[in-house]
């Protein structure tokens, strides 16, 4: 039997600031996912995109359950040739660039279908407190007008 929904509601987007410092990185990816999707909501229907915007901070900062990850937990990439695939641990990738790495994590707690994409494009990941707080700021002004 088909569900047939119509909704007569408008999606009222919401703020949050995240931060990240000395938290394990796949809770707080988790938590974001929800914030992505709106499941905190008390409309959430899976079809429809009733999500928030999320600012993460302090993405350097982060933290994992056990010391020994940061060499076992290994990110592979292929590109498809003979010999083309190339790993990367955790530690490497966390120094290069860490919002690539909750981003990864974050991505993969979502859903894979097509609202993946407008979901993940609501997340605001920053390295450094600073910037995240000012356009947390600046949102939170915007929105009251």
């Amino acid at each position: 039997m088909r569900k047939s929904t119509s909704y007569k509601f408008e999606v009222v987007r919401k703020w949050h600031l995240i931060d990240a410092k000395s938290q394990n990185f796949g809770r707080i990816a988790s938590r974001i996912a929800i914030l992505l999707q709106g499941k905190h909501k008390a409309y959430f229907s899976s079809q429809s995109d009733c999500g928030d915007f999320v600012i993460l901070t302090n993405a350097k900062y982060l933290k994992v359950s056990h010391p020994s990850k940061w060499s076992k937990k290994i990110y592979y990439h292929y590109s498809g040739y003979p010999g083309g695939i190339k790993e990367v641990s955790l530690k490497d990738a966390v120094s290069n660039d860490p919002s690539q790495v909750m981003r990864k994590a974050i991505i993969n707690m979502l859903p894979k279908n097509k609202l993946r994409t407008l979901r993940i494009n609501r997340l605001k990941i920053f390295i450094e407190e600073k910037e995240g707080k000012e356009l947390y700021e600046a949102m939170k002004k915007k929105t009251k007008k």
